[in-house]
C-alpha cells in the first residue's frame, strides 16, 4: 500500500536590525504603528502562530537572530514555540524544528571555514534553545553547493530542503527524498519541495482563503495527476513563515485549519521530513545544481553581482569585494594574536557560540579557552572575537537582496563591517582603511547620493565617540 503524506515548512527569519554599538533597533517609520519591523511581524505572525499551536504541527526553522530578539521582546511567546517543538520531540523522538545557519550568509559564496562556523553556530544554538539536536538545517535562500553539504554533514546534519530546480537530474522522482553522495563515504539526504503547491501558497492569496478547499482542490490532486501507478509520495509545501499572518492576513488560521481538521479523514498523512527519513530511508540519489538557490534563477548572482533579479545593481560586486577585504584584514590579525597561545583560532571562533547564546560571559570564555593569557591579551582576544561576530553578520544575505544600496539592510552590513574593523584596530592600531574605502566608494545608491564609504566612515566616528564617551561596556 502506498503512503501519501504532506508537510508544511515555514522559514521564519528577519534580517538583523540592531545598531552594532547600542544593540538597539532604531525606530522604523514603515513599521508604524509599531516601533520596528520585528515588533510588527512578531505581532502579526510569530505570536498568533504560537497561540494557535502551529509550531507543533509544521516543519520550521526560526532564525537564531530572531530568537535572540524574541528572548528579550516576548519570552512568553518564545517559550510557547520551544515547548511546542519539544513536546512533539518527546512524543515522537524526532524534531519538527530545523536549525538554520546562524547569520543567514549565502554559504556558496563563503569560505569553507565560514561555512563551518555558520553551520556549527546554527546547530549548537538550536540544541541549546530547543533542548535536543537538530537533524536538518535550513540553508539561507536554500543556496547550496557540494562543499556546503559536506560541511553540514560533518556538523551532524542529516537532511536539507531545496527547490526542485536545484536538482540537476532529469526524470528523478522529486516527490521523494534522495541521497547526495559527498565522497569519503559521506552522504546527506535532500528533500525537494513541491513547486506547484509552494507557489500557490506563496503567491496566490485567493487559493489559500479556505484550507479545506485548498486541500481538496490543490493538495490531493498532486498525489494522483500524471503519476500512473500508486506509489509512496511525500510533498513539502515550503514558503517564508512570515506569509502566515504578516504577508497575508489570516493565513495563520489557514495554516491551523490545514494542519488539523482539513486533512483528517482524507487519504493522506501529515509528516515531518525527519519522520519520513526515519521511516522511509531514500532509495535514490540526486545531483544538485552547484551554486543555486530558491530565490535567484541566476544561481547566487543576486548576492554577488548585477543580475536580472534586481536590475541596476552594479553596487553589489564592489560591496562583496570590499567586505571580503575587511574579512581578510580582520582574520589576519585574529590568527596572528590567537596563534601565540597555540590555540586554533577557528576552533575558538566556533566555540564562541557559547558567548552568543549566553552560556558564559566573554571574559569567562577567553580565560577558559586561551590558557596563559594576561589581562591585556585576554582583553585583546575579546575585542577580536567580537570583531569576528561582526565580520560574520556583515555577510547577511539581506544586504544584497534588494535593488538599491540605500536601505537598512545593506547599510547595516557596512556598519557591521566598520564595527569589525574598529574592534580589530583597537588591537592593531596600524590597520589602514584606505584599501577598503576605495572599493566602498564604488558602492552607490541609484536613488540618492549615498555611498558605502560614507556609511563606513560615519560608523567609525560613531564608534570612537561611543567608546570615548564611556557608553560602551567593552
Amino acid at each position: 500500500m502506498s503512503i501519501s503524506a504532506f508537510c508544511v515548512h515555514g522559514h521564519f527569519y528577519q534580517p538583523p536590525r540592531e545598531d552594532p554599538l547600542s544593540g538597539i533597533i532604531p525606530t522604523e517609520e514603515g513599521a508604524y504603528p509599531y516601533n520596528n519591523w520585528n515588533e510588527r511581524i512578531h505581532d502579526q505572525c510569530y505570536k498568533p502562530n504560537a497561540e494557535l499551536g502551529n509550531f507543533s504541527r509544521i516543519s520550521f526553522n526560526l532564525g537564531p537572530t530572531v530568537l535572540e530578539w524574541m528572548s528579550q521582546a516576548d519570552p512568553v511567546t518564545l517559550k510557547s514555540i520551544l515547548d511546542q517543538e519539544r513536546k512533539n520531540y518527546e512524543a515522537t523522538g524526532l524534531p519538527n524544528g530545523m536549525a538554520q545557519s546562524y547569520n543567514h550568509t549565502i554559504l556558496p559564496l563563503a569560505s569553507q571555514q565560514d561555512k563551518k562556523t555558520q553551520i556549527e553556530w546554527g546547530m549548537r544554538e538550536f540544541k541549546t534553545r530547543f533542548g535536543h539536536p537538530a537533524e536538518g538545517i535550513w540553508l539561507p535562500e536554500a543556496a547550496v553547493d557540494l562543499q556546503t553539504l559536506s560541511v553540514a554533514c560533518d556538523c551532524g546534519v542529516r537532511y536539507v530542503i531545496l527547490a526542485p530546480w536545484q536538482c540537476a537530474d532529469h526524470g528523478k522522482d522529486l516527490s521523494l527524498p534522495g541521497w547526495v553522495e559527498l565522497g569519503s563515504g559521506k552522504r546527506i539526504a535532500v528533500f525537494f519541495y513541491n513547486q506547484y503547491l509552494s507557489t500557490r501558497v506563496s503567491f496566490d492569496p485567493g487559493s489559500t482563503r479556505n484550507a479545506d478547499e485548498f486541500l481538496v482542490n490543490a493538495i490531493l490532486p498532486e498525489f494522483s495527476n500524471g503519476y500512473g501507478e500508486p506509489k509512496d509520495r511525500f510533498l513539502i509545501i515550503a514558503s517564508d513563515g512570515e506569509l502566515y499572518g504578516h504577508h497575508q492576513r489570516f493565513r495563520d488560521r489557514f495554516l491551523e485549519r490545514l494542519t488539523t481538521e482539513a486533512y483528517r479523514g482524507k487519504p493522506l498523512l501529515q509528516m515531518t521530513p525527519a519522520e519520513w527519513l526515519s521511516r522511509y530511508p531514500p532509495k535514490q540519489t540526486f545531483t544538485i545544481v552547484e551554486n543555486s538557490s530558491w530565490s535567484c534563477h541566476h544561481g547566487v548572482k543576486r548576492w554577488s553581482e548585477d543580475c536580472g533579479c534586481t536590475p541596476n545593481s552594479q553596487w553589489k560586486a564592489p560591496l562583496r569585494i570590499a567586505l571580503n577585504n575587511v574579512a581578510k584584514m580582520v582574520d589576519e590579525v585574529f590568527e596572528r594574536v590567537v596563534d601565540r597561545f597555540h590555540v586554533d583560532p577557528y576552533t575558538l571562533r566556533d566555540d564562541y557560540i557559547q558567548v552568543l547564546i549566553g552560556q558564559v560571559s566573554l571574559e569567562e570564555f577567553v580565560k577558559s579557552h586561551v590558557p596563559g593569557c594576561t589581562d591585556k591579551t585576554c582583553h585583546q582576544t575579546g575585542y577580536l572575537l567580537r570583531a569576528q561576530y561582526e565580520r560574520q553578520r556583515m555577510f547577511t544575505s539581506c544586504g544584497w537582496f534588494f535593488d538599491d544600496f540605500n536601505r537598512i539592510e545593506p547599510r547595516n552590513n557596512v556598519n557591521y563591517a566598520a564595527q569589525a574593523f574598529w574592534l580589530t584596530k583597537q588591537v592593531e592600531p596600524e590597520l589602514s582603511q584606505d584599501e577598503i574605502l576605495v572599493d566602498l566608494k564604488k558602492v552607490k545608491s541609484n536613488r540618492s547620493s549615498l555611498s558605502a564609504d560614507q556609511v563606513f566612515i560615519s560608523h567609525l566616528r560613531l564608534a570612537e565617540n561611543y567608546w570615548t564617551s564611556g557608553s560602551s561596556n567593552t
